[in-house]
């Protein structure tokens, strides 16, 4: 009986074993699965390209309440940014020197109304956001506005404001999406 057992497990380690290898060798040429559906669904791959307005990019969340939050509730994964917290990606939707505010009717850049960017009171079961407002403001030099144009109900800017670029990662491009 040991050596069935024995014979039944090899093959099991040999899978992880190649599952891990692969994984780590997938994440060191720059490939990130977004499962998300802050930006589309797919395959994405890492770029060392200036980080400007329009772009995807791969961040680390900083240590804040509202992320804390969002990674106890699940609206962000738990991974290896500071604070426990799982990489977010997000589109770049306003930079340095970009007029944004925050308010209840949605969020503007440039006196814009983005779509879709409305704040939602509660999440899908009923408990409360966090409230982030922001009064007219220019951003500075290193901050950017990280939002979704895609999902009203995304964890975005408009519950935790700017991000600084040390929290960016990187520029992040699609390869195969769906």
């Amino acid at each position: 009986m040991t050596s069935c057992r024995s014979r039944v497990r090899h093959p099991l380690v040999i899978v992880g074993l190649c599952l891990a290898v692969g994984l780590v060798l997938v994440h060191q040429f720059g490939l990130r699965l977004n499962t998300t559906r802050s930006i589309p669904l797919g395959l994405y791959k890492m770029s060392h390209d200036p980080i400007e307005k329009g772009v995807y990019v791969l961040w680390c969340p900083p240590e804040r309440p509202e992320f804390d939050l969002a990674k106890e509730r699940g609206y962000i994964g738990v991974g290896f940014c500071p604070g426990g917290y799982g990489n977010m990606m997000k589109r770049v939707l306003a930079e340095d020197h970009d007029l944004v505010s925050v308010s209840d009717d949605g969020v503007r850049v440039n006196e814009q109304l983005l779509p879709l960017s409305a704040p939602i009171d509660e999440d899908a079961v009923g408990r409360p956001l966090p409230r982030y407002r922001l009064a007219p403001y220019v951003l500075g030099d290193a901050e950017f506005l990280l939002m979704s144009e895609s999902n009203a109900r995304s964890f975005d800017a408009r519950y935790f404001g700017p991000i600084d670029r040390r929290h960016i990662q990187g520029v992040i491009h699609p390869l195969w999406t769906w």
